[in-house]
């Protein structure tokens, strides 16, 4: 486990290097989907900081059995259902996979009455695939303008999954399109680009991702 999480450090450090970033603008999210609670806790003595659930119902023992863990916080990086939003906001820092306003102002329901501010990102279907959810890039300007007047979002950027292939390569385009999208943004506080996983994320960081979702790379292959 030690030895993975330091090969997926070095290579995000060359990474960055290569492209002329700083190595330390890259956060590691660790995807524990379908991961022991005790190889989540091996990760984080091996120096993982973030990590990363896509199922409420996996992460909640997770988050419990971890939570004498000092220095970590969780992201919600899968899909999530409006009916699961209470028991999501506040649990984790961020949520990546906003994918809808009528999601987003849930959320900011929800984050009103427990009193907080709840961080997000807006899922973005950089492929235009049909089989995946996801704002068109096309509506991605309109969607952050408005989700900016919900006083209880705060949204940071954007997150997506490009095409399945399997040369890394392959993912490029997309990233730097994600990478374009933020870019054209006109707010100082929407810069966070969440893009990249276990096959792709160098590539990933080479065009400036600033969080890598890694899962295989330090768990190994995923069961279930």
């Amino acid at each position: 486990m030690a030895r993975n999480v330091r090969a997926v450090f070095d290579n995000i450090r060359q990474a960055a290097l290569r492209t002329g970033r700083r190595p330390e603008a890259v956060r590691l999210i660790a995807a524990t989907k379908t991961v022991a609670p005790d190889l989540v806790r091996s990760a984080i003595e091996a120096g993982v900081h973030l990590l990363g659930e896509s199922r409420l119902q996996e992460a909640l023992p997770k988050i419990e059995a971890v939570g004498d863990c000092q220095g970590i916080a969780w992201h919600f990086i899968g899909r999530l259902q409006r009916r699961k939003v209470k028991a999501v906001v506040g649990r984790f820092q961020m949520i990546h996979s906003v994918d809808s306003l009528d999601l987003a102002a849930e959320i900011n329901r929800r984050a009103a009455e427990a009193g907080l501010v709840q961080a997000v990102l807006m899922e973005v279907n950089i492929g235009e695939e049909a089989t995946k959810g996801g704002l068109a890039p096309a509506a991605v300007a309109e969607a952050v303008a408005a989700i900016k007047d919900l006083p209880n979002l705060s949204v940071q950027g954007l997150m997506a999954v490009p095409p399945l292939a399997t040369d890394p390569e392959a993912a490029r385009p997309y990233f730097r399109r994600l990478r374009e999208l933020v870019l054209s943004l006109p707010y100082e506080d929407v810069k966070e680009l969440s893009m990249g996983m276990s096959q792709d994320y160098a590539v990933a960081v080479e065009e400036g991702a600033t969080m890598v979702r890694v899962g295989t790379a330090i768990f190994g292959a995923r069961r279930g």
